[in-house]
């Protein structure tokens, strides 16, 4: 189902429903074993959270002792993030480009949910060459996206089922969720990438790629858990130059 592409975080009644948003429900997994990843993978220093959004990312990536710059095209989201941690660095850049960032500068760079918003192989692509570009040789990112499964099942946090165009999605089809965590019961547009198809954008942008994490529920959580014990939400690449 291919269709013209919008970011949806740009609208600001949006905007403003996901920054209130902490790690509740299914989001929880998918933050639950960055820190580890991140001190197996990254030394300390200069970090990237590319999609900053409201800063919620860069706020974690803080409390882990990394320097972090949020980096993010949304002027709405980005004020929000000034509201939210006046002390933070954030920064506007332009879609596609990551203008202004220094060259072989970072020890790492987090984006977390960043990709399923942004459109075709080709704008990934290129974005993922500029990641290479600003990180240090050795520096890791750290891609966090939306499991084509996602889209599929049903979750503490999301309901996807409802949208029959999700069962038959391929990469740079849209696809939509709700996010029941919200106040804002519209539907999200996401755009869907295979792993197989990521694998590619890395192996293109110079990346090698030394792991693949799969977060699952324990079950003994105090959450009520729908698929998450059973069916990944989030896939959690780790990436190396």
């Amino acid at each position: 189902m291919e269709t013209n592409f919008t970011n949806s975080y740009a609208d600001i009644t949006r905007a403003t429903a996901y920054a209130k948003l902490d790690f509740p429900g299914t989001y929880y997994l998918a933050f639950r074993d960055l820190p580890e990843l991140i001190e197996n993978f990254t030394p300390k220093g200069q970090a990237i959270d590319f999609g900053c959004g409201a800063g919620r990312s860069t706020r974690f990536l803080q409390s882990l002792g990394y320097e972090t710059t949020g980096l993010d095209i949304s002027a709405e989201m980005l004020a929000l993030a000034h509201q939210l941690d006046k002390q933070g660095q954030y920064r506007q850049i332009e879609d596609g480009r990551l203008n202004g960032v220094q060259s072989n500068h970072y020890e790492l760079i987090l984006s977390a949910f960043t990709f399923d918003n942004i459109s075709t192989v080709e704008k990934k692509t290129a974005l993922f060459r500029e990641f290479y570009r600003v990180l240090k040789a050795g520096g890791c990112l750290i891609n966090l996206v939306s499991s084509p499964e996602l889209y599929i099942n049903d979750w503490v946090s999301f309901q996807t089922t409802c949208f029959p165009h999700n069962f038959t999605a391929r990469t740079g089809d849209l696809v939509n969720t709700i996010i029941t965590d919200t106040d804002d019961p519209r539907p999200v547009d996401d755009e869907l990438c295979t792993d197989a198809d990521y694998r590619n954008i890395y192996t293109d942008a110079g990346f090698t790629l030394l792991k693949t994490h799969k977060p699952l529920a324990t079950g003994k959580e105090p959450i009520a858990w729908v698929n998450e014990t059973r069916i990944a939400p989030w896939t959690i690449y780790v990436l190396k130059k």
